[in-house]
């Protein structure tokens, strides 16, 4: 079976802070330059500067909206796909994902980072998550060496 574009969920807070924005920008373009489609629950905070980071990169993005509508998508999102289910589209990120990439956020973010778990997608973790199972990184340069491992995983 061949194995299409690999796809990459980073997961983190709806509402952050430029220290997290910058984080989550930097994680955006090195998916993209990596080769992969990034996929974020399609919003503000760190999905907007994720999108903005793979746009940067020359990625793709996709936007899995809690809501019925793709005007609610930031705009950065090239596909917008609306899901009228609200929190539960956090199930849709995480079983979407070839790999995902934790930033920091809350209860939300925890819930697609156990998600991911369930459906034994890898979780790169860059948000400080203290639960079993995640991958850690040092910093941006650490993950993107962690993610062309799991690439090349996958594509073998």
């Amino acid at each position: 079976m061949r194995l299409q574009k690999i796809t990459v969920s980073v997961i983190g807070a709806r509402a952050c802070n430029g220290k997290a924005a910058t984080l989550a920008f930097n994680v955006g373009k090195m998916v993209a330059e990596a080769g992969c489609v990034l996929v974020c629950g399609g919003l503000k905070g760190a999905m907007e500067a994720a999108c903005r980071g793979a746009k940067a990169g020359g990625g793709l993005t996709i936007g899995i909206l809690p809501g019925n509508t793709k005007a609610d998508a930031n705009p950065f999102v090239d596909i917008a796909l609306p899901t009228t289910i609200g929190y539960s589209r956090n199930v849709i990120v995480a079983a979407s994902a070839d790999i995902v990439i934790a930033l920091p956020g809350s209860y939300g973010t925890e819930s697609e980072i156990c998600y991911a778990c369930v459906y034994g997608r890898p979780v790169i973790n860059l948000g400080g998550w203290k639960l079993p199972g995640l991958i850690n990184a040092k910093n941006v340069a650490d993950a993107g060496k962690i993610l062309a491992r799991l690439i090349k995983r996958l594509k073998a």
